[in-house]
Formats: C-alpha cells, sequence, structure tokens
C-alpha cells in the first residue's frame, strides 16, 4: 500500500500532513510512503530528513496525490493543475481536515471520486480516540499563538513590574469560550503574567479555569444544558445571547485582552462581543477572534484582517495552527499515525465501518455520502479492502 503526502496548497498554510517521525512510524506499520519534494520545508522538515525515515521523495504532487491513500492537513483545493480531488486515485482514500459541515461541494466531488474519504474534525471524543483528536491538538496551537499575537500589538506588557521607575500594572485578559484552545490561552497568558479570567456557557469548566490560576467569571444567566454528547457546546436561543452580550460586554470593557473561542459545529460562530462593548475598552486593548472563520465571536472582526476601531485593535487571523508549523504538524502526524494504526491490519487498510472511531470519522464511500452526522447511513463492515473499495485484497 502506496501513502502519499503532497504539499499544501491554501493560501498561507505552511503546515505538513507528516513529519519524518511520523513517516518513520508509518513505515513501520508497513505501508510505503511517498512525500512530494518541498512538502514540510516551510515547517522546517528538508526532503533529506524525509529520505532518512524511509520516504520516497517525488517531484511534483500528481505521484502523491494518486497514491492509494493521500494524507493532507487541508480539504483538496484548486491548483494550477486543476482541483485536487480530480488527481486522487479513482476509489483511493483521504484523510485531511474537511470542513463537511461548512463544504459540501467538496464532499460531493469526493463522493464522485470514489473516495474513501475520513473528516479529522468528526473524530469522536472518546477516550479511545484521544491521541487521534487533531482538532484538539491544533486547537492547543492556536491558543498559544493567540496569546503572543495579542502580547505583540497590546502597548503595555502583562507582567507586573515593579522598578525604581515606578509600577507597570499587570494586564487583564479574558478568555470567552474554555475549550481547548481557551484553556491553552489562559494557561500562557498566565505564565506571561497576566490576571486571567475564564467564561464559558459549561460551568463544568470552572474547575479547569480556577486549576490554571484564572478566575471564572458567572453571568447571571441560565444556560441549561450547554454541552453536546460529543463535548462540544450547545446553540443557545437568541434571547440568551442578547442577555449574554449584554452581561458579558461589562467584563469585556474592563479588560485589556480578549480572547474569543466560541464556535457550534455545523453553524456561524455565535456573536457574543458588540461594538458598542469593544468601544468601551480602553484605547490599546486587544481582541483576538478564533472564531473569525466561522464569522466570528466579536461584532467588529474581519477574517484575515485586523481590524482597528476607537483605538481597539482586532485579529482575525483564521488559521494560527499554521503559524507555528513544526509543532503543529509534529502533532498533527500523530493523530494521523495513531488513527492510521487504527485502521491498518499488516499494511492494509481495513474498513470496519461498525467501529466508533471507522464510522465516526469517514464522510464518504463507495460514491456514496455515508456519516450519519450528515444524513448518510454507514455501510456494513468491510475487511482488508484494496484502494478501489473491493473486499479481501490487499492495496
Amino acid at each position: 500500500m502506496i501513502i502519499g503526502v503532497p504539499k499544501e496548497i491554501a493560501p498561507g498554510e505552511r503546515r505538513v500532513a507528516l513529519v519524518p517521525d511520523s513517516v518513520k512510524q508509518l513505515v513501520g506499520l508497513g505501508p510505503e510512503v511517498v512525500v512530494e519534494s518541498g512538502a514540510g520545508v516551510e515547517a522546517g522538515f528538508e526532503d533529506t530528513a524525509y529520505a532518512e525515515a524511509g520516504a520516497r521523495i517525488v517531484e511534483g504532487a500528481a505521484e502523491a496525490l494518486a497514491a492509494d491513500l493521500v494524507l493532507k492537513v487541508q480539504m483538496p483545493g484548486e491548483s494550477a493543475a486543476g482541483h485536487e480531488v480530480d488527481s486522487l486515485r479513482e476509489g483511493g482514500a483521504l484523510i485531511s481536515f474537511l470542513k463537511p459541515l461548512d463544504q459540501t461541494d467538496v464532499t460531493e466531488r469526493l463522493a464522485a471520486r470514489g473516495t474513501t474519504a475520513f473528516s479529522m474534525e468528526l473524530m469522536p471524543r472518546i477516550t479511545r480516540a484521544q491521541s487521534m483528536d487533531a482538532l484538539s491538538s491544533q486547537s492547543t496551537i492556536a491558543g498559544y499563538k493567540s496569546v503572543l499575537m495579542a502580547a505583540d500589538q497590546l502597548p503595555r506588557i502583562f507582567p507586573m513590574l515593579v522598578t525604581a521607575a515606578g509600577t507597570l500594572q499587570p494586564a487583564r485578559l479574558l478568555v470567552v469560550g474554555v475549550g481547548v484552545a481557551g484553556l491553552q490561552a489562559l494557561g500562557t497568558a498566565k505564565r506571561l503574567g497576566a490576571i486571567t479570567y475564564g467564561y464559558d456557557t459549561r460551568a463544568v469548566v470552572r474547575e479547569q479555569v480556577e486549576s490554571l490560576g484564572a478566575r471564572f467569571v458567572e453571568l447571571d444567566l441560565d444556560a441549561g444544558d450547554s454541552e453536546d454528547s460529543g463535548g462540544y457546546a450547545k446553540a443557545q436561543s437568541e434571547e440568551f445571547y442578547q442577555r449574554q452580550r449584554a452581561e458579558l460586554g461589562k467584563h469585556v470593557a474592563a479588560s485589556d485582552v480578549v480572547i474569543t473561542t466560541a464556535l457550534v459545529p455545523g453553524q456561524p460562530a455565535p456573536l457574543l462581543i458588540e461594538a458598542d462593548a469593544v468601544r468601551a475598552m480602553r484605547p490599546g486593548s486587544v481582541i483576538v477572534d478564533l472564531a473569525a472563520e466561522k464569522g466570528g465571536n466579536c461584532e467588529l472582526t474581519r477574517a484575515d484582517e485586523n481590524v482597528l476601531d476607537s483605538g481597539v485593535t482586532i485579529i482575525g487571523h483564521t488559521n494560527l495552527p499554521a503559524e507555528v508549523p513544526a509543532h503543529a504538524s509534529q502533532m498533527y502526524g500523530k493523530n494521523l499515525v495513531t488513527f492510521l494504526d487504527h485502521l491498518l491490519e499488516e499494511g492494509v487498510l481495513t474498513l470496519d465501518f461498525e467501529d466508533e472511531i471507522t464510522g465516526g470519522a469517514v464522510v464518504t464511500h463507495a460514491g456514496q455520502l455515508v456519516n450519519e452526522r450528515l444524513g448518510g447511513s454507514l455501510p456494513k463492515a468491510e475487511t482488508a479492502p484494496d484502494a478501489s473499495g473491493a473486499e479481501g485484497e490487499e492495496g
């Protein structure tokens, strides 16, 4: 079986699906690994390192994309040579972030190609799949980087300093939405010396917030059952959001830095910070909106732009993990290798759709949309398929 790793073509994407250490682990499972020349350069990994790890280096993306199984970071996209989906082997397999709840056109193209496609966003949040959870690994990087970006923009330092020239008061940082990214942001900001606060509709995260030395912000709101079975925040009513914005605005105005991370799978980001709340902040304050790609939690957020309004900077970067490509790629590669260790038997892709992990992450198979969350129905289990989906043969 041949596994291909093409260079990412999405603008600004510096990550790579596998790092050399991941290649070495994967080769140990049986497959041959083909890496497009230059695929890891922007993340700090040269072709020679991949070759030493056991990969075969190829020029151009064609051979890597035509492999039995293709590993990518971003979903397939349009290149100078055409759409990447059209270069995939018919009936082959793909694992990457696919945004299946948002980008149905790519999902439809994959189904038409007969691709067995797995979306890393759909990895179930269960104990067995923790080491495969790429959303969490990349959110960890995003939370860390968001604090550094805020510190760089803020015209003050984070820690309190007592000097001969006077006392410098510490910065006050608020995280709205305390998931993986939010917790990492709180921990990073605390290490830099800021006074930290965390808010979430899920009261269950209070202990986690306080364990990082932050104060949990309580609003006079009834969020009810605010968490779904997968551990994600549930959408609330518009009335709830209106009251939340009014209450939250007071805490936003008192903060030097606000980092927002609130997302609901398959829906636009909830609006949590209105323009008036931003304009009540002290000039020089910073908001980093990690939900910018889905419209943003702040009313003034613009995707991939830094907006300056009333002296407040709102950062809408949509791909912070790509700004720390070495460690982001290392973590993502580990997620993929662990997932493949689950899918492979003696170097052959084995699909048991009744398995919670395999069935939870698959999106398309044999020309059909098969993920139950997307309205499809899972097929019966298959054993040792080749790349075209036939049973009982090696790929």
